[in-house]
Parts: C-alpha cells; sequence; structure tokens
C-alpha cells in the first residue's frame, strides 16, 4: 500500500483554556477527494490552515511526501502586496507558469492586468484559482471555492476537478458541488474528528447513525449528559422530516404556479384567473433595459404572486443585479413599465452585509443594547431568540468583529428576519454559511409569509426553495421557469430533460401495501390520544411563555427564567416528536385505507 501523500497524527489546536480539538489523526492519500463537514466555529478553514502548514499546531506531527506540493486556496486571498492580479497569480512558493496561469484565467473570463487594489472579491477569487491550479498541486486545499464565482465558473472549476489527477481536501456550503466530487468525507465535531469512505452525497445517513448510536449510549448517562449533547439540541431525525415536508410543499406551490404558465419558452406568466390580481406583488409588462448599446433586459413581463419564491441565475455580467434593481423599484426601464403593491414593506439582505458593525455587539444588533426583541410582533428574550439561530446564548455581549464570516451572516438574518415585510430579497445569501445554516435558512424561508426574490449561484438551495426561476443567459433574454436550477438546466438542455424522464420510467416500483387493512389496537389507541397530548402541550407552552414574557423576571429570578426556558424547549420537543408520529400513523391508516 503507498504511503500517504500527507500525513498528520495527534493534532491539537487550543483556543484559550479549552482545546479547539485535540486527538486528531488525518492521512490523505494520492487521489482522495475528502469533504470537510462541520459547522461555523467549529475549526474547519484553521484546520485547512495547519494542514497546509501555514499555522503551527500546539502538539501533532505533520509529514509530507518529499517532493510534493501542497496548495491552498483561501478563503478571502490577500492581494494587497501587488500591484495587479497577474503579479499576484505568477507569485507564491511554487511560481506557477505564466502561460499556464493565463490560460486558466482565460477560460474563468478574469483580466490579469486589472489593479489588484480595486479588484472585486469574484475578480480576487478568480485569480488566486488561476494561481492555485496552474502551480501543479499533488494536494489541493479548497476552503469555499465556489464562494463569488457565478454558475459557468462553478460549472468550470467542478470539471477541471473531475479531470484532476491529483489530491483534494474541500470546505464548501455548494451541495452540488461536494456530491458531483467528494468520496471520502471528514467530519469535525465537537473538537474530534471522524472519517468514513463515502462522498457527500452519504453524509446526512451516516450523521443520522451516528447521533442515533450516541442517543443510545447517552440514555445510560444522566440528564445533563443528554441536554448538554448537540444531537439533542439539532433534533436531525425531525428536522429532516420537517425538510421533507417542506419540500413537498414547495412541489405543490410549484404545481400550482405551473397551472398559471403560459406555453413554454416565453417570457410571460399569465395569472389564472381575474381573483389573483388582487394578489399582484409585482407586475412587469414588456420591460427593457440597456446600458449604451448592450441590452441588458428584453421585452420582459411577469407578474409575481403574492408568496411566490422567484430565484434569479445567470452568468456575471448577464443581468441578475439589473433584474432585481427593476423589479425591486431601485431602477426604472428604459420602457415598459413595472408596478409595485402600494402595501409592499421590502427586506433588502445584500452579499456585503452592510448593516454589521465590528465595534457593536451582538445584543446592540438584536436589540439595540436590549434584553428583548420584537419578532413580528411577538416579543422574546435575547438568548433564546439566539438558540432559535444556532447561537450559544453566551455570544449576546461579544462584539461582531470577533465572529466568523458565516456566524455575521446568521445574525443579520435573525435582525431582518424580525421585522415585518411582506417581501424578502436576498442576494447571495449563502456565501459564507455552513450547511447547517442552509437548513436552517431553507427553513425560515419555506415558512416565511410574503413573497421572497433571491439571487444565488447555489444550484441545490435554489432547488430546495424557489417555485420559478428566471434564466439569464447575456442576450437579454430572460427564461421564466417554474421550477428550480435543475429545472432552467433541463429547459435549456432537451437531453438533460430526456435523462430526468428516463430516470423516472425506470425508477422502482412503491413498495406493496400491507396486508392487513386496519391498525393494530395499540396503534389505533395512541393515535386516537395524541391529538389531546398535542393540545395539552401546546397549553403547557403557552402558559410557560406568558410567564416567561415578564421582562423582570430575567433579573429577578434567573434560576426560574432558565427552568421556564428548559421546560417550553422539552414541552416544544415533546410536541414535534408527537406530531411526527400522530403523521406517521395517520399516514400508516390512510395507506391501509382506514
Amino acid at each position: 500500500m503507498a504511503a500517504p501523500l500527507l500525513s498528520y497524527e495527534n493534532l491539537g489546536l487550543s483556543q484559550g483554556a479549552h482545546w479547539l480539538f485535540e486527538g486528531i489523526d488525518i492521512h490523505v492519500g494520492e487521489r482522495d477527494r475528502l469533504a470537510l463537514i462541520g459547522r461555523n466555529g467549529a475549526g474547519k478553514t484553521t484546520l485547512l490552515k495547519l494542514i497546509a502548514g501555514l499555522i503551527e499546531p500546539d502538539r501533532g506531527t505533520r509529514s509530507v511526501r518529499p517532493g510534493a506540493r501542497v496548495i491552498m486556496l483561501e478563503q478571502d486571498p490577500d492581494v494587497s502586496a501587488y500591484a495587479t492580479l497577474h503579479d499576484f497569480a505568477l507569485a507564491g512558493e511554487w511560481a506557477p507558469p505564466a502561460h499556464e496561469v493565463e490560460a486558466i484565467a482565460d477560460q474563468l473570463g478574469i483580466d490579469l492586468s486589472r489593479e489588484a487594489s480595486t479588484a472585486s472579491g469574484g475578480e480576487r477569487r478568480r485569480a488566486a484559482i488561476a494561481r492555485a491550479l496552474a502551480s501543479e498541486p499533488d494536494l489541493l486545499l479548497l476552503d469555499e471555492p465556489t464562494n463569488h464565482l457565478d454558475i459557468a465558473a462553478i460549472d468550470w472549476l467542478e470539471n477541471w476537478l473531475a479531470r484532476y489527477s491529483g489530491a483534494f481536501i474541500v470546505i464548501s456550503h455548494d451541495r452540488a458541488f461536494l456530491t458531483r466530487l467528494t468520496r471520502q468525507t471528514l467530519w469535525l465535531d465537537r473538537g474530534s474528528m471522524r472519517r468514513n469512505e463515502i462522498g457527500f452525497g452519504g453524509f446526512e445517513q451516516w450523521m443520522e447513525a451516528v447521533y442515533a448510536e450516541e442517543a443510545r449510549a447517552a440514555e445510560k448517562l444522566d440528564a445533563k449528559l443528554k441536554i448538554e449533547a448537540h444531537w439533542l439540541e439539532r433534533g436531525v431525525t425531525a428536522r429532516r422530516k420537517r425538510n421533507q415536508g417542506r419540500l413537498a410543499k414547495l412541489w405543490e406551490m410549484r404545481a400550482e404556479r405551473a397551472a398559471m404558465q403560459g406555453p413554454q419558452g416565453t417570457a410571460k406568466i399569465a395569472v389564472a384567473s381575474d381573483d389573483s390580481k388582487t394578489r399582484s406583488v409585482i407586475k412587469a409588462e414588456d420591460v427593457t433595459k440597456a446600458f449604451g448599446d448592450r441590452t441588458i433586459i428584453r421585452d420582459f413581463t411577469l407578474r409575481v404572486q403574492r408568496g411566490d419564491r422567484i430565484g434569479i441565475v445567470g452568468g456575471n455580467g448577464a443581468g441578475k443585479s439589473t433584474l432585481l434593481k427593476l423589479l425591486t423599484g431601485g431602477m426604472a426601464p428604459d420602457s415598459g413599465d413595472v408596478t409595485l403593491a402600494r402595501t409592499l414593506d421590502m427586506i433588502f439582505i445584500d452579499q456585503q452585509r452592510s448593516l454589521m458593525r465590528g465595534d457593536k455587539t451582538v445584543r446592540d444588533v438584536l436589540a439595540e443594547g436590549g434584553d428583548w426583541i420584537d419578532v413580528r410582533g411577538v416579543r422574546k428574550h435575547v438568548h433564546g431568540y439566539l438558540k432559535e439561530f444556532l447561537f450559544d446564548p453566551s455570544l449576546a455581549d461579544v462584539k461582531v468583529a470577533t465572529l466568523s464570516g458565516g456566524e455575521r451572516s446568521r445574525l443579520l438574518f435573525a435582525r431582518e428576519f424580525a421585522r415585518e415585510s411582506n417581501l424578502l430579497v436576498l442576494d447571495e445569501p449563502t456565501n459564507d454559511l455552513d450547511l447547517e445554516t442552509l437548513d436552517l435558512l431553507q427553513e425560515v424561508i419555506a415558512d416565511y409569509d410574503g413573497t421572497v426574490l433571491i439571487v444565488s449561484h447555489d444550484r441545490d438551495f435554489l432547488d430546495r426553495t424557489v417555485t420559478v426561476t428566471l434564466g439569464l443567459d447575456g442576450s437579454g433574454h430572460v427564461d421564466v421557469i417554474v421550477g428550480g436550477y435543475a429545472d432552467w438546466v433541463a429547459k435549456r438542455d432537451p437531453r438533460r430533460d430526456a435523462t430526468r424522464a428516463e430516470k423516472k420510467e425506470v425508477a422502482p416500483p412503491p413498495p406493496p401495501r400491507p396486508a392487513s387493512n386496519k391498525l393494530s389496537y395499540k396503534d389505533q389507541r395512541e393515535l386516537d390520544l395524541l391529538p389531546g397530548r398535542i393540545e395539552a402541550l401546546e397549553a403547557a407552552i403557552a402558559r410557560d411563555e406568558a410567564l416567561l414574557a415578564d421582562p423582570a423576571l430575567y433579573t429577578r429570578d434567573p434560576a426560574r427564567f432558565a427552568a421556564l426556558t428548559g421546560a417550553i424547549e422539552q414541552a416544544r420537543g415533546e410536541k414535534d416528536a408527537a406530531e411526527e408520529r400522530w403523521l406517521d400513523l395517520a399516514e400508516k391508516a390512510e395507506g391501509m385505507g382506514g
């Protein structure tokens, strides 16, 4: 068996008085394709820098095969020491050949003569990719490689990595990217590392199996350990079931929207009846917009209905931002009309996260320094609200500057989603987010009562959230497709549509119905009793929340406050479990014809 390309044994790194992680062993083979998975703050980027040799650990032994090139693509490459992006791309430990750098840059669509000081995040990222790939690495370390890239550039990078003969470790929130490319998974969780010889496509099933095993082991431990266990807080299995329910709801919404669509290939979505006019949020009629001699949007018509989730996709420069501004009133068309509902109350979250000032605390951002925040008409304590967005309540008084990029994004979502609104506009919302936060964002969008406009390059995210996709190809034409990114791609490439149809045709038949035609006595009794149990839990939650609404309780009796908070969380967990069980039994009864 060949020696590993790189190894790290007994790796440990402390963070203050605690270990960020310790006792980690990593071995990377010649052709490994490793997904590095973990929550924001788990230390993924730090671990990647340790593997690259950019920082020193507190303990551990690193060994690299002699002559092997280990190259890291960082999230935010520092180009400040260089006059142009060309100078930056030709620098580095391995000094890549100029012709290779220029060839890759040309395929990525980046002008390396651009002054480094004026380059955008996307331009810096492309220059860094050109430098890393042209350096002929044996091991490539990729930290969020798809951030700031458009879909065309992501597709090019995927194809390059698919042909790449070396090894790589990748951190990414892009599920489609990870699923296509990875064959092994490193899972950094609560200070330890697990490895499995499966790609990201099998990660969630593996994760659930690990948490289920921990649950069985935790039953033998005391209640405190159970409460502290991460799997108990997250409720992995319950969340997956909720996500499946939301996806089913999304498919229903797409089917309803498809009933309003005109002939395929037209850039119009017609209304189903006169009643739907009262539901219009945005109406665009024959809109055209040009800059100089170039027409960005041509003869575009769309009626956005209340509750629509609209995704906008296309390459850099195709006109996504222009279309978004036209639809939200930020820019006037050259011809045609855009009409916004008079009652429109918009929240706009841009990719620059411009509301996050580093000198503010988390409490300042959420509650203007106080203990309470109004969340769409409901008063909540800052600590409890932070937990809803996967924060440790102890972070309430830390400075925003100390948070990671993903944590800042999550904090911004928590602040903005607390406001009353009926139109939510998200510009590249998935940058810097970990997979768990992406799940949370999908849940928030699914539960949002208003209309959503999303500009994103994250294909899986769009497929899970939007009902209509607006696809721009740079010619001025806008495809209007019911469904997500995959539906837009299928429309543009009929061969993919045919492949999808073939897959549907050869799908396995549904499992046979059970022989019995009714529930067992025990299951039927449980089905009958569960609604009462759910009502009792709802009443208990309402009672405790009313007590918790006392603004003086936290300072007067913190123990009582903590007890009520814990009781509410436990009751909510029991209620969720009861609802899931009732749903399972009801579906079982329905399947039996009962």
